[in-house]
């Protein structure tokens, strides 16, 4: 015979239940010395914050500010990873070339237009991550001249983002500047110049 099971009991729903949604609790202070984990957003604990590629340019503006995020994945149904947008993207002079070589007013410039495109993207190895120092993603920030650094990783599945640096979160988590502008200001500004 099979295992006898028992029935659960189930229970009013309180008022007030909301959705439990994935956090993670990063340390408010850290030094150079601490793991770098513990400045790494990890996206097996937080969801990432998306937009689809036809999204104009202030709602991508607008989402960034509701998420508290500077950072957008762009996604679509039929691809995982288009590439991402940062509020210096939409900042930055790259809506205005748009503008010109489009003759579009600034609100028809989309994500699409200003955003970094996936074949384009460096990741660090999350194995290289999980034995590296805070100080270790600074200096690798200021190397490269970017505000963020994403973390891959290989799963059963094939190859996934798993995290994200970032260079001001770091600098209220450290309480000091972390300036990281000497070298390219963003990844589109970085393509632009590589481009010229």
């Amino acid at each position: 015979m099979g295992i006898a099971y028992r029935s659960l009991s189930p229970m009013p729903l309180q008022p007030g239940t909301e959705l439990l949604r994935p956090s993670q609790s990063l340390p408010d202070h850290v030094t150079p010395d601490s793991p770098a984990s513990e400045a790494m957003t990890d996206l097996a604990q937080v969801s990432a914050a998306s937009i689809g590629p036809d999204a104009g340019i202030a709602a991508a503006e607008e989402q960034m500010r509701h998420a508290g995020v500077r950072l957008l994945f762009v996604q679509d149904a039929t691809h995982p990873l288009l590439g991402l947008i940062t509020l210096t993207d939409i900042k930055g002079e790259r809506p205005l070339r748009v503008q010109r070589e489009l003759g579009v007013p600034r609100q028809e410039v989309r994500v699409r237009d200003i955003m970094t495109q996936a074949e384009r993207l460096e990741m660090l190895s999350m194995n290289e991550v999980r034995d590296a120092r805070i100080g270790d993603i600074v200096q690798t920030l200021k190397r490269t001249g970017r505000q963020h650094a994403l973390v891959g990783e290989r799963t059963p599945r094939g190859p996934v983002i798993r995290g994200i640096f970032s260079a001001s979160r770091i600098s209220r988590q450290l309480g000091v500047p972390v300036e990281t502008s000497g070298i390219a200001y963003t990844f589109a500004e970085l393509e632009a110049a590589l481009s010229h």
